[in-house]
């Protein structure tokens, strides 16, 4: 490290994108702070992944308790106390949280409670008093909920996400604006518990970026669920009283109705946090997405790298944390990839059935001409999903018909989110199709789909 700065590497944020940069900076032999002004973990650990993925596990059992009827056992739901589910997702995220701090501590990595704001490229005020230098910064701020204009939060009656996750009580009714992943998981976990959900997309299909046999297969589940689903539809005012909320919204036909809720999410995006740290008086370049950003996540201004949601790069954190690898690698010299291909993203929603995907859907390779075929194969078609009854689903993989390259994936069904991880380490590591369908796989597993969807792609499935 240079005499003349405090330290080789200043993180501000401490979120997904933060400290795991932060951590892989100190593998890498440097000298490093991190800065934050709320909690360890960010908004993943803190009011995002973890505790909706809590909620989403306890919305699962709660739902499928009816499942034991089939046994002869009779189920008496009534006493649900949803402060409990509520508790239990502040413990996971409490302690994960803590986990971080321990992780930080472990690697000696000093952290500074506080907010920071630029004075130079290489010197950051906390709380606009004390400073500390860095021969490199990474911002990792972060984002936060989108607000529209006549909905704006003021998280009693219409709420963000952040607000949905720190409910101690279920409303009677709620409706949902924006059918993407946020929206959809938290239509599932309201709708398991009993809640009366309405979820409206102004787009035409819900979760709209995602393969669209995933999104009606979803949307069929939904449906059976009694979730109503509202698509190609705007939301055009918000009235509140203290009794309701009254949503007023317009169909694809012009059509207008008027909807009565105690609760309204809103969940149409996120916002990046760089306000207030004084990017402009450095010189670092924004744009509508948050901050512009080149080769290795560095800024304009040599030395300072943007990361996460404040970058125009998919909102997750897994995203996060590699940009914060890639960035930090490079400071040290041990660079291996300019920035993360885009195609070896994986996505993940996950309401019940889950919804997996990689790289580029039908959509994408018909808009731009692009050759394909495809290969699915229906979970009906597995013995395990058969036997757990979870047979709604499908493996689908798109491949370039003359090279057999895997261009991408969608995986609709129970544990896709995991499922799919195989063929993208199939695709990163250049195997082929028939690499996967030769692989003994166990029986009875879910995993079989996969290796079936392969040997479907090289016309020869079993079990279809």
């Amino acid at each position: 490290m240079s005499k003349s700065f405090d330290y080789d590497l200043i993180v501000l944020g401490a979120g997904p994108g933060g400290y795991v940069a932060a951590i892989r900076a100190t593998q890498l032999g440097m000298k490093v702070a991190v800065v934050e002004r709320d909690k360890p973990g960010g908004v993943c650990l803190n009011v995002g992944c973890i505790p909706s993925k809590a909620l989403i596990d306890q919305a699962r059992i709660f739902h499928e308790a009816d499942m034991l009827t089939a046994m002869g056992v009779s189920v008496d739901k009534s006493g649900l106390n949803y402060k409990k589910v509520f508790l239990k997702s502040r413990s996971a995220a409490n302690q994960l949280s803590k986990g971080v701090q321990f992780l930080m501590k472990k690697n000696k990595i000093d952290y500074i409670e506080g907010s920071a704001s630029f004075t130079t490229a290489h010197t950051i005020a906390i709380n606009g008093q004390s400073a500390i230098t860095g021969k490199n910064v990474l911002i990792a701020t972060g984002s936060r909920p989108a607000e529209i204009r006549g909905f704006e939060f003021d998280e009693k009656q219409v709420i963000s996400s952040t607000g949905a996750l720190m409910l101690e009580s279920l409303p009677k009714r709620i409706v949902i604006l924006g059918a993407g992943a946020i929206g959809v998981e938290f239509s599932y976990i309201f709708s398991a518990f009993g809640v009366e959900v309405t979820l409206v997309e102004m787009l035409s299909r819900i979760l709209p970026q995602e393969d669209p046999e995933a999104s009606e297969l979803v949307a069929k589940s939904f449906i059976k669920q009694g979730v109503k689903i509202k698509t190609s539809t705007k939301a055009l005012s918000c009235d509140k009283s203290k009794e309701a909320l009254k949503i007023t919204l317009e169909g694809p036909d012009g059509t207008r109705e008027t909807l009565v809720a105690d609760k309204l999410l809103v969940a149409v995006g996120r916002t990046p946090n760089s306000e207030g740290l004084g990017l402009e008086k450095i010189g670092v370049q924004l744009e509508k997405d948050g901050v512009k950003v080149g080769d290795y996540y560095e800024t304009a201004v040599p030395g300072v790298y943007a990361i996460g949601d404040l970058i125009k790069s998919p909102l997750l954190a897994h995203v996060a944390s590699k940009e914060g690898e890639v960035a930090v690698e490079h400071m040290a010299g041990h660079a291996t990839i300019t920035k993360i291909d885009p195609d070896s993203i994986p996505f993940a929603t996950y309401c019940e059935p889950q919804v997996a995907s990689f790289g580029r859907n039908e959509p994408m390779l018909k808009s731009t001409g692009t050759a394909y075929e495809k290969a699915v194969f229906p979970y009906r078609g597995i013995g395990k999903a058969v036997a757990v009854e979870k047979a709604d689903g499908f493996v689908k993989i798109l491949f370039d018909p003359a090279t057999k390259e895997i261009l991408g994936c969608s995986i609709t069904g129970s544990e896709a989110t995991e499922l799919i991880h195989e063929i993208l380490l199939a695709k990163k590591a250049e195997l082929t199709l028939e690499d996967i369908a030769t692989m003994i796989h166990a029986h009875p597993s879910l995993s079989e789909g996969v290796m079936e969807a392969a040997r479907a792609a090289e016309g020869w499935a079993i079990h279809m």
